[in-house]
C-alpha cells in the first residue's frame, strides 16, 4: 500500500528508479560470493512495504532461507531500516526511513546491505537508494525580518535576505524566491558554491525617509517538488538617515585552509574593513551576515571590534570538507550600512579516526576435524578518514591455525589454515588487528574466541600396559579383586568409558563365570571362590570402549595370580589301614636300636611353607621304645626290646604342616613284636595275631555296624532324590527360585556357600544365572530351621557322611578325599553358566551364608540392561558347590 501511494505521488523518481534497476540488471553478473544488487525505495514508506524479491533475484530456494540462516549483517548499534522475510525472501521496510535523517549531506542516499547465507557460506552486497520525496516545505528561521536601508542608497543597491531551509534534495529542494509586488524593491536570487540559493533585495528607486519611513513586503520561498511547497516571511525595510560612506573590505572573498584537528580558539582569519568617515561613523563592527548557516555559527565566531574569525567548536573533515562564512562590516554611525564578504574555509584531513572492526560469527564452535578453508567468521572494517588515512589492512595474531581471506573491499573471511586438534588446544583467542595507512597509523584490536568442538578421534588408553593381580584362594564370591582404569583425551560423551570382559574360557568355562567387571568404574569382582590347587593363574581381556560414534575401544590383559592358603590338611599316604582297621606293622624282637620299623608318608596339596610337613609321635604304648624323624617320618626303635615289653605296641603319629594356622592329620599304627618277620606280604596277611584278635563279638559288631550304615545311606539317598524331583517339577511350572537349604553341621563337613538362584521367565532363552550370597537369618514364626529338623533325618545325614568317609579311607588306591563331602553335591554344569554381575554381599568361607529377607542383588551387566522380575521367596535357598571339576 505504501509503495502504491509513492507511485501515485511521483513520476520523475519512478523513471529514475527504472533506469537504475536496468543499469544494475544489465551489468555483468558477479560471482555468487560477491554478487551486488541495486534497488531504490522512496522514503517515508510504512512498515512492511515491498522493496525487492531477493530470493528470486539471487536465485535462492525460499524453503532453504531459514535453514541456511539467510540474514542481513549490520554493524553493532546500527538501525535496521530493512529486513528480509525468510518465508518468501522479500526485502521489506522494517521501519520508516527519513532520508533527511539517514543522509545529512546531499547527493545519493545509499543503504549498503551485507547479506550472508550459510551452508555453504555466500556473501551478497545490496545497495538500496533512498529516494527523496517532497515531504518538507521551505522554512525561514524567523517569520519577520528587518532590513535597514539608508535613504542615500542608490538604485541597484543589494541587501541579502535571510535564507530559507529545505531539507529535501534535488528537485524537491529550495528552487527560488518570490517577492510580493511593490514599487521600490525587486528580488534577485543568487546561488552558492554548494548549489543552495539565497535572495538579495535590490533597490529599484531612491528612497525618501520623509515620505515613507518603512516598507513591508512578503518574501516567499518555493521548492521544485510536485505539488510545490512554499514558505513565507515578512520583510520590514526601515529607511535610515543618510550615512555618506560605508565600510569596505580589502577583498570581496577570502580563502583559508585549516586542519580538522585544530583546537577551539584557533585564529582562522583576520578580516579588515575601512570606513572613510570619522568618529562613530568610522568605527566598524563585524558580525555574521543574516544568511550565514546555523552550522557556521556553531563552529566559528567573529570578534566584533577586531574582525578576527576564530574556531569555536571541533571540526570534522568526514562531515564537511568546506565551510562558507559570510561576514558583514557596519560602522557605528547613524543609519550605518553593512557591507559583506565571503570567507571559504577548506579543511585538511587528519588521521583522527581509528578503524572500526565488526565481527559476525558464522560457525561457533568449529569441529576439530573441519578441513582447511572452513569459514569461521565474517569480518568487516571501516575507517571514516579519506585517502591514505582510510586505507585499512587486517592481520591476525601469530601462531594460530587461521588466516584471513579478502572477499571484497573492507570485508574479510576468517578461515582455518590447518587441521585443528581439540585435545591440544580447545579454545583460540584470535586477536584481529586493523591498521590504517595514516602517519602515525591508528589501529584497532578485536578478540574473537573460537571454541573447538570434540570429535571422537582418540581411543581409550589404559593407565598400565597390563595388570597383575594377586588374590588369596578361598576368597569370598563377589569380593573385589582389582580395578582397571583407562583415560580418553576426548570430552563429553566421547570420553565416557564403559568396561567389559572379552569373550574367553578358563579351564573350559566362560570367563564370565569367574570374574565380572563394573561397566562404569572398572572394578573387577571374583564370582567364585578360587582354589590354588585347581588353578594357579588365568588371564582376562578387559575392553574399555567410549560412547562416541563410531565408538573406539582398547584392550588390556589382566593376569590373576591365585595365592596359596593353608586350607588343605596333610593326607596320609602310607601306611594305610587295611580291612577297615588300623595299619599294622611287624617288628622283630631282635631289632637293634635305630631299626627302621616303618615310614610314615603324607602329602599336602598346598604349596610352599603350607606344604612343609613335620612328624611327631603323639601317643605310644611305650613312649621310650620308638621315635619318629621330624621331617622324614621314619619310625625307628629307640632301644632294644625287653622281655617285659608288650607284644603289641599301639602308636599314634601326628603329621603337621607349617602353615598358619597349622593343619594336621594322624595315623594309628599297631606294631606286633614277632620272633620272625615273614618274607612276603601274603605271609603277613595270613599271619595270625593271636587268639585275642579273633574275638567273635568284634566280628559281629563290625557286621552289624556296616549293615546299619548301608541301610541308612540308602534311605537318605532315596529321600533326597524324591525331594529334588518334586521341587524340580515345581520350578518348571513357573518362574521362580530353585529351592534349597543352607546347613551348618557344626564342623562335621567343610564350610559351604549358600546362594539363592533366581530365574526369570526368560531364563529358558538365556544362559545367564544370577547368584546371590545368603546371610544368616532367624527362622520366621514356626518355620523349621536346621536345628529343628527331625532327629531321625539328622542322624541319617550324619551316618551317611561317616559311612562315606570310612569308605574313602578304606580304599587302597584313593589318595585324595573330596574337599566337600557328599552332603554338598556338586552342581550340574551341563550348560554354560554366565554370571555377568557382581553380588552386593561378600560371602565368608568360615561359615555358610544365608539370605536376609530384605536383601536384594545388584549386578553389573553389559550391553542392554533389562530389569527381570523374579519371585524369590525367603525359603528358596539352594546350595551351590564352588568345585567345578
Amino acid at each position: 500500500e505504501g509503495n502504491s501511494q509513492g507511485n501515485r505521488r511521483r513520476t520523475a523518481p519512478d523513471r529514475q528508479l527504472l533506469l537504475l534497476l536496468l543499469s544494475c540488471r544489465l551489468a555483468p553478473a558477479p560471482a555468487p560470493a560477491a554478487a551486488q544488487l541495486c534497488y531504490s525505495v522512496p522514503e517515508e514508506l510504512e512498515h512492511g512495504a515491498f522493496v525487492a524479491n531477493l530470493a528470486e533475484d539471487l536465485g535462492l530456494d525460499v524453503a532453504e532461507l531459514s535453514a541456511r540462516r539467510f540474514r542481513i549483517v549490520s554493524r553493532a548499534g546500527a538501525r535496521q531500516h530493512l529486513e528480509v522475510n525468510l518465508e518468501n525472501g522479500i526485502l521489506f521496510v522494517n521501519e520508516k526511513i527519513d532520508r533527511e535523517e539517514v543522509c545529512e549531506a546531499g547527493g545519493a542516499c545509499l543503504l549498503h546491505l551485507q547479506l550472508v547465507i550459510e551452508g555453504p557460506l555466500e556473501l551478497y552486497r545490496v545497495e538500496v537508494e533512498v529516494l527523496d520525496i517532497n515531504d518538507n516545505a521551505p522554512a525561514f528561521p524567523w517569520q519577520e525580518y528587518v532590513v535597514e536601508v539608508t535613504e542615500s542608497a542608490l538604485p541597484g543597491a543589494r541587501f541579502p535576505l535571510e535564507s530559507a531551509q529545505d531539507p529535501d534534495v534535488g528537485t524537491n529542494s529550495l528552487r527560488t524566491y518570490q517577492l510580493s509586488p511593490n514599487s521600490f524593491f525587486s528580488l534577485e536570487v543568487q546561488s552558492r558554491s554548494d548549489g543552495s540559493k539565497f535572495a538579495e533585495l535590490v533597490l529599484e528607486r531612491a528612497l525618501d525617509r520623509e515620505q515613507q519611513r518603512s516598507h513591508r513586503v512578503l518574501l516567499t520561498a518555493l521548492d521544485g517538488g510536485v505539488p510545490e511547497r512554499t514558505g513565507t516571511a515578512r520583510v520590514v525595510v526601515t529607511v535610515l538617515d543618510a550615512n555618506d560612506n560605508v565600510p569596505a573590505f580589502d577583498q570581496a572573498s577570502y580563502g583559508v585552509s585549516l586542519p580538522e584537528s585544530a583546537p577551539a580558539g584557533t585564529l582562522v582569519i583576520q578580516l579588515n574593513a575601512t570606513d572613510r568617515d570619522e568618529g562613530t561613523n568610522g568605527e566598524i563592527e563585524y558580525s555574521f551576515s543574516g544568511h550565514a548557516p546555523p552550522r557556521v555559527r556553531e563552529l566559528f565566531s567573529v570578534e566584533p571590534r577586531s574582525g578576527r574569525v576564530r574556531l569555536k567548536a571541533p571540526l570534522d573533515y568526514e562531515r564537511a570538507i568546506l565551510h562558507e562564512l559570510y561576514v558583514q562590516a557596519k560602522d557605528r554611525g547613524p543609519a550605518a550600512v553593512a557591507v559583506h564578504c565571503r570567507v571559504l574555509v577548506r579543511l585538511l584531513d587528519v588521521n583522527d579516526n581509528a578503524p572500526e572492526v565488526s565481527l559476525t560469527s558464522v560457525s561457533a564452535p568449529v569441529l576439530e576435524d573441519a578441513p582447511p578453508g572452513t569459514v569461521i567468521a565474517v569480518i568487516s572494517v571501516l575507517d571514516r578518514d579519506s585517502g591514505a588515512n582510510g586505507l585499512v589492512s587486517c592481520e591476525l595474531s601469530p601462531d594460530v591455525p587461521f588466516h584471513l581471506q579478502a572477499s571484497f573491499r573492507n570485508y574479510y573471511a576468517l578461515v582455518t589454515a590447518e587441521p585443528l586438534d581439540r585435545e591440544a588446544v580447545a579454545e583460540y583467542n584470535i586477536s584481529i588487528t586493523a591498521r590504517d595507512g595514516g602517519s602515525p597509523a591508528l589501529l584497532t584490536r578485536k578478540t574473537l574466541t573460537v571454541q573447538v568442538s570434540d570429535v571422537n578421534d582418540n581411543a581409550p588408553r589404559f593407565l598400565q600396559p597390563s595388570y597383575s593381580v594377586y588374590v588369596l584362594e578361598n576368597n569370598a564370591p563377589g569380593a573385589s579383586i582389582c580395578s582397571v582404569s583407562a583415560r580418553d583425551p576426548d570430552c563429553q560423551h566421547n570420553a565416557y568409558l564403559s568396561y567389559s570382559l572379552a569373550e574367553g574360557r578358563i579351564q573350559g568355562m566362560p570367563v564370565a563365570t569367574y570374574v565380572s567387571i563394573n561397566s562404569d568404574s572398572g572394578h573387577m569382582y571374583a564370582l567364585r571362590s578360587l582354589d590354588y590347587e585347581q588353578i594357579r593363574s588365568f588371564q582376562v581381556q578387559v575392553r574399555a570402549q567410549d560412547a562416541g560414534f563410531p565408538p573406539l575401544s582398547a584392550n588390556v590383559t589382566v593376569t590373576v595370580f591365585v595365592l596359596d592358603q593353608n586350607d588343605n590338611a596333610p593326607v596320609i599316604v602310607s601306611p594305610l589301614p587295611r580291612n577297615g582297621s588300623v595299619a599294622t606293622e611287624l617288628v622283630p624282637r631282635a631289632a637293634e636300636p635305630g631299626y627302621l620299623v616303618a615310614r610314615v608318608s603324607a602329602v599336602d596339596a598346598d604349596a610352599g611353607q603350607n606344604s612343609r610337613l613335620s612328624y611327631q609321635l603323639l601317643q605310644a604304648t611305650d613312649p621310650g621304645l620308638f621315635s619318629v624323624a621330624l621331617y622324614t617320618g621314619e619310625l625307628r626303635t629307640a632301644r632294644a626290646f625287653l622281655d617285659r615289653d608288650a607284644p603289641r605296641q599301639r602308636l599314634l603319629v601326628l603329621v603337621r604342616d607349617n602353615g598358619q594356622p597349622p593343619l594336621s592329620a594322624s595315623v594309628s599304627l599297631l606294631l606286633s613284636v614277632v620272633e620272625r618277620v615273614p618274607e612276603t606280604l601274603g605271609d603277613l596277611r595270613e599271619l595270625s595275631l593271636g587268639p585275642e584278635a579273633a574275638t567273635p563279638a568284634l566280628t559281629l559288631y563290625l557286621i552289624v555296624s556296616l549293615g546299619s550304615v548301608s541301610c541308612t545311606f540308602l534311605v537318605a539317598t532315596l529321600v533326597l532324590a524324591a525331594v529334588k524331583c518334586r521341587k524340580g517339577r515345581r520350578s518348571l511350572r513357573g518362574s521362580g527360585c530353585a529351592p534349597g537349604s543352607c546347613r551348618d553341621d557344626g564342623g562335621s563337613g567343610p564350610p559351604g556357600y549358600c546362594y539363592k538362584v533366581c530365574l526369570s521367565p526368560e531364563s529358558a532363552k538365556s544362559d545367564f544365572m544370577f547368584l546371590k550370597p545368603c546371610s544368616p537369618r532367624p527362622a520366621r514364626n514356626n518355620e523349621p530351621g536346621p536345628e529343628r529338623l527331625p532327629a531321625r533325618k539328622q542322624r541319617a545325614a550324619k551316618n551317611a557322611l561317616n559311612a562315606a568317609s570310612q569308605k574313602a579311607s578304606g580304599a587302597a588306591t584313593s589318595v585324595w578325599a573330596p574337599r566337600y563331602g557328599p552332603l554338598y553335591p556338586p552342581l550340574d554344569y551341563q550348560h554354560n553358566v554366565y554370571i555377568p554381575g557382581t553380588p552386593t554381599m561378600v560371602g565368608n568361607k568360615e561359615g555358610p551364608l544365608f539370605l536376609d529377607q530384605e536383601d536384594k542383588s545388584s549386578f553389573s551387566t553389559f550391553g542392554k540392561r533389562k530389569k527381570m522380575s523374579t519371585y524369590c521367596d525367603i525359603h528358596d535357598n539352594v546350595m551351590i558347590n564352588n568345585d567345578l571339576k
